[in-house]
């Protein structure tokens, strides 16, 4: 479903663009649809074909998602599964200072060979209603003051749908244009359509690699961009927006750690408009990539700010209840499929 979708069966009812701002309003909020403002009562404001109306309307977004569980962590994250109309199951997490995490696609078709997400190949896209109710329902948890399309899925693949939300996000939303984050392994689309929007997000490229052949092997089905031509592209937007590019480095033990990829991120990087951020990858006892051990971390966080690039590490949400982008999904999903005992009495 598409909000467009949303806003007919608003305009259906006898609702005026105004009235449609305010219920989409109050839904982003995750208040209820008739909510009035402390000046104005619904009923004193909405026509009453609009106010019979809107419990139909409340009741089709209500079974847009389902809460399936929630698994809150020490971090102070919390990850949320939650259930599609369709029965197909998408990630969000809540994360800590007001921070929400967003999923754009059911599964995902770039299969890094890190991910959890993209073992099951892209499922089907996420509307842009979808994606904006994943915000509805973290605000009945918490304030929600930024939001991130770093969930599963890749946002350039569901261009459409995720910028649809992210206008909706920046105005009606309430959400600062730097506190929307478009995360992205690299899409000349990206390039061409973020610049022509009103609502121009802050933008994170998965970089993982200043190696061409090796950043192919790690995300295969990504496209072809080397890595230098990638931080041309980010710079461009970066100086566009006045707001600097997020680079993702997900970072592996024995294949990305070397001094020879530091020294390849410093020439990239070193006065460039971007932070670079350091993921140590969330290993799993049967995973072939591991983190590097702390040591080495640290030692790479040094040497990078020595050297002039500006350097954060990310560690995934939620590493407490083995909460990286996918795992719950796929541990629902082996629920799911599992053969079930059947009690004889």
């Amino acid at each position: 479903m598409r909000i467009s979708d949303f806003h007919q069966q608003l305009a259906d009812i006898g609702a005026k663009p105004v009235h449609i701002g305010r219920i989409t309003r109050a839904w982003l909020q995750g208040r209820p649809l008739d909510a009035g403002t402390r000046h104005q009562k619904s009923e004193d404001f909405l026509p009453l074909s609009v106010r019979q109306g809107l419990p139909e309307v409340e009741r089709r977004l209500a079974a847009l998602l389902q809460l399936r569980s929630e698994h809150p962590a020490e971090d102070g994250s919390a990850r949320l599964l939650v259930a599609l109309e369709d029965g197909q199951m998408v990630e969000s997490v809540l994360l800590p200072r007001g921070g929400l995490c967003v999923s754009s696609q059911v599964g995902c078709a770039v299969g890094c060979v890190f991910c959890m997400t993209g073992k099951s190949g892209l499922l089907r896209q996420v509307g842009s209603a979808e994606i904006l109710a994943q915000v509805a329902l973290a605000r009945r948890f918490r304030p929600v003051k930024k939001v991130v399309f770093m969930g599963m899925g890749e946002p350039a693949h569901n261009l459409d749908n995720v910028l649809e939300a992210i206008d909706l996000l920046g105005t009606d939303g309430g959400i600062g244009h730097k506190n929307l984050v478009f995360s992205t392994v690299g899409d000349h689309r990206v390039f061409e359509r973020l610049p022509q929007q009103s609502v121009r997000p802050a933008l994170a490229l998965s970089l993982h690699s200043t190696h061409a052949a090796l950043r192919r092997e790690l995300l295969p089905r990504a496209p072809q961009i080397d890595p230098a031509e990638l931080v041309d592209l980010g710079e461009a937007y970066a100086r566009l927006v006045d707001y600097p590019i997020q680079y993702q480095w997900t970072l592996l033990a024995g294949i990305n750690d070397s001094q020879e990829e530091m020294d390849g991120i410093i020439r990239l990087l070193k006065g460039k408009f971007a932070i670079m951020n350091v993921i140590p990858y969330n290993s799993l006892d049967d995973d072939a990539y591991q983190r590097p051990a702390a040591e080495r971390i640290q030692r790479i966080m040094r040497y990078l700010h020595e050297n002039g690039v500006l350097t954060k590490v990310r560690n995934s949400a939620g590493q407490d209840i083995d909460g990286g982008c996918g795992q719950l999904r796929a541990r629902a999903e082996r629920v799911l499929k599992a053969p079930r005992k059947i009690s004889v009495g």
